[in-house]
């Protein structure tokens, strides 16, 4: 829904922000580093930046550990990731609390902020704890919880351990899912749609006029 939202948004006006490239591959090296580095980000704010960083690529490496459920025989790389997935979710719960105290500490931010916003991070929050705690506190029957996973993917449902952690963990997990698609959290794809970072510095060599403004100039004539 808010994919569909950011592509009908009109862009009638060239806007890019500078500096700005002035080919289509610039445009495509611009965007890959955008999503992939955050590069405006750690120009505007190294802090931010840096808890932007902890959080996503921590989570990124907990979400490759956790493929371990889904898949038999387990991939080979995914092997490979366990022990760094393991201890990149301190990593991830680290960027997170940070996230959420600029948005008691920064004055400017805190205005803005919005109850969904905070109960977004206590989600994720509460999501990374649990998942902590039965990593290194409290440990579950994972041979059963990946039989139960399995089980669903192959519609031969398997008993699911009861153990309250595991499920909290899976609560909160199936809370995001179902919010997220229609949350803020679905803010990387906006990148690909937004005008400041899409287009081309090519104002210089090419007119670009908005559809009102041809209609202007159509009645002058």
């Amino acid at each position: 829904m808010r994919i569909k939202k950011y592509a009908q948004t009109p862009a009638p006006l060239v806007i890019p922000t500078m500096p700005a490239p002035r080919t289509e591959t610039g445009v495509v090296m611009r965007m890959f580093r955008e999503v992939a580095f955050f590069e405006s980000l750690f120009r505007s704010n190294k802090w931010i930046w840096l808890f932007g960083v902890m959080f996503h690529f921590g989570m990124l490496l907990v979400l490759l550990r956790h493929l371990r459920y889904f898949t038999e025989p387990v991939w080979f790389w995914v092997n490979w990731v366990q022990p760094f997935g393991k201890y990149a979710a301190f990593a991830m719960l680290a960027g997170l609390l940070g996230l959420w105290a600029r948005r008691f500490l920064v004055a400017r931010v805190r205005y803005i902020s919005t109850p969904s916003d905070h109960l977004m991070l206590a989600l994720l929050v509460g999501i990374a704890m649990t998942g902590i705690g039965m990593s290194f506190l409290v440990h579950t029957d994972i041979i059963s919880v990946k039989a139960f996973f399995l089980g669903l993917m192959r519609f031969s449902p398997q008993p699911l351990p009861g153990d309250p952690l595991l499920l909290v963990h899976l609560g909160l997990v199936a809370t995001l899912m179902i919010i997220f698609p229609i949350s803020k959290l679905l803010h990387a794809p906006g990148v690909f749609f937004s005008p400041t970072r899409n287009q081309t510095d090519s104002s210089r060599e090419q007119r670009h006029i908005a559809d009102w403004a041809k209609a202007l100039e159509a009645g002058e004539r």
